[in-house]
């Protein structure tokens, strides 16, 4: 069986592609979710892709995620720097957790410089736009060591 992904979104991703696009870029998050859709196809793994402004929604579908999710990815947005809520339900949950940002966290403004989140996650990806989610999703992949084994193997075991 393929890797089950759950792939989270938080408050005003649902604005992508008109909102601050110097920042976010011009890639609407319907694009993200159809090549995020497409690409797990390819992997042979199950993907779950949502969105929500709510804090208490995303603390829910995390809770759920218990027992039928491998990997949370979740791009947390402005519940980054604020949500303990987030950060307390990511605690329950027994899998690995990837971090993501579109931009690159870490050379913004200090009210978006330092995420909460970042402490639960196994690791961080940010700045590398609309692909960061493809990336993430390979990454979820291979820490499941689930990635097709016609990938090549740099890719599927990376280094050794």
């Amino acid at each position: 069986m393929g890797a089950r992904l759950m792939i989270l979104n938080g408050p005003n991703l649902n604005l992508l592609g008109v909102r601050e696009p110097h920042i976010y870029g011009t890639t609407t998050l319907d694009a993200i979710a159809a090549s995020c859709k497409a690409f797990a196809q390819h992997i042979g793994a199950t993907l779950d892709f949502r969105q929500s402004n709510h804090e208490g929604e995303l603390v829910e579908l995390i809770q759920a995620a218990r027992g039928t999710i491998d990997v949370i990815i979740i791009n947390p947005a402005g519940f980054s720097f604020t949500s303990i809520a987030i950060i307390d339900a990511l605690r329950s949950f027994a899998g690995p957790v990837i971090e993501l940002h579109l931009s690159n966290i870490h050379a913004r403004d200090e009210l978006h410089r330092h995420s909460q989140i970042s402490a639960t996650a196994k690791a961080v990806i940010c700045g590398l736009g609309a692909y960061g989610y493809i990336l993430a999703m390979q990454a979820a992949a291979q820490m499941l060591s689930a990635l097709p084994a016609q990938m090549p193997e740099p890719m599927r075991v990376g280094p050794r």
